[in-house]
């Protein structure tokens, strides 16, 4: 097996981009005397705010955190139902578990892989309290039909927008258009921080002056605890971090965009073997994951891994399948299943070296090339 010499993430490559915005960031923590909810979750948390096109910005600690308060806030608990994505990382309903609801699945479009607004409806019932989508991969859910599905069910409308930060839905940049939007900065996200951290955005005052509550202990004032809390404070180091990144976001999705677009013409043709993404006229996506679909996934990723290029997999086991949603098993959720056996996602990102693409792409159509015989 050859060694690997296109990989699929360079963690170090931001930092050795803007290395000086970077030092000048920690420098400044370092001296500002500022912890925890300080002057750089301040300053972040308005920044963020006006880029998504929000009213209201909240740091947390984590993308699931964001998820989970985003739930509580809207008051959804123990005896509720929560619609969410057949196909997605097991966080999206691991929030609406830890929030005491009970997660009920909706399979996903088969050309976006987001969740198929067709079918929603379907699966609401009377205990139905929010939908909770994901914008997957980058690419932004169909927002009108929710919404508009939301308010006539007379329900809540929530994002997971963990892997789309920046992209456009009908010319409008997410974070600013669901009841919440939900925001990790994990980092091998888009915008990630050097650690953990995540954020809600919203249009409400009252909602996001709910989460500041929940996130610190249940308090506005020390040692006044109104409700019972949570510890999820974004840690004031990454808030730094990530205003810097923050300013150089689009440069990057633009990045991203290029080698996407590389990938489909060069991939083009491919496609009685071979899946690539789809996306629709009305979204602006910023490619968090390229990923495309083969019937033989594994064994092109070992083959593509010998030629000395780095695979993952997103996500090779739907949540109805996992050891912690015993209860689904016997769901028959074909969708979820059939993408988990066959998606596989291509090195991208805003530090790829360009010139890596053509060969992944020349390997790949050299792989099913051969299986044509």
């Amino acid at each position: 097996m050859s060694e690997v010499q296109i990989s699929f993430q360079d963690f170090r490559a931001p930092y050795l981009e803007l290395k000086t915005e970077f030092d000048a960031a920690y420098h400044r923590f370092m001296t500002s005397g500022f912890l925890v909810l300080g002057e750089e979750t301040s300053a972040f948390e308005q920044e963020y705010a006006a880029y998504c096109g929000a009213k209201h910005c909240v740091g947390v600690a984590n993308g699931l955190d964001a998820l989970h308060l985003a739930l509580r806030a809207l008051g959804v608990g123990t005896g509720d139902e929560v619609i969410v994505p057949s196909n997605t990382y097991i966080a999206t309903w691991l929030a609406v578990t830890h929030a005491g609801a009970t997660p009920v699945p909706v399979e996903p479009d088969p050309c976006t892989f987001n969740i198929d607004t067709s079918r929603i409806e379907e699966a609401i019932t009377r205990r139905t309290k929010a939908i909770l989508a994901v914008n997957l991969y980058g690419q932004p859910c169909d927002y009108s039909k929710i919404s508009s599905i939301a308010q006539k069910h007379e329900i809540r409308f929530v994002t997971d927008n963990a892997q789309a930060h920046g992209a456009h839905y009908r010319g409008r940049r997410v974070g600013g258009i669901a009841d919440i939007e939900c925001h990790s900065f994990y980092p091998s996200k888009n915008l990630g921080a050097f650690g953990e951290a995540g954020a809600i955005t919203t249009q409400d005052a009252a909602l996001a002056d709910t989460i500041r509550i929940l996130r610190n202990y249940g308090s506005k004032v020390r040692y006044h605890n109104e409700v019972p809390g949570y510890n999820s404070r974004m840690d004031e180091l990454q808030a730094a971090f990530l205003r810097v990144k923050l300013r150089h976001l689009d440069t990057w999705n633009a990045r991203r965009r290029t080698i996407a677009e590389q990938y489909i013409s060069l991939l083009y043709g491919l496609e009685s073997e071979l899946v690539l993404p789809l996306v629709p006229s009305w979204v602006n996506p910023v490619w968090h994951l390229f990923v495309i679909r083969h019937p033989q996934r594994d064994l092109l990723q070992k083959y593509l891994l010998e030629q000395g290029i780095q695979t993952i997999i997103h996500y090779p086991i739907p949540p109805h399948l996992s050891g912690a949603y015993n209860s689904f098993k016997g769901r028959d959720l074909p969708l979820a299943a059939r993408l988990g056996n066959e998606v596989l996602s291509l090195p991208i990102g805003p530090h790829i070296n360009p010139t890596d693409v053509p060969i992944v792409a020349e390997k790949i159509t050299k792989y099913i090339q051969s299986s044509w015989g």
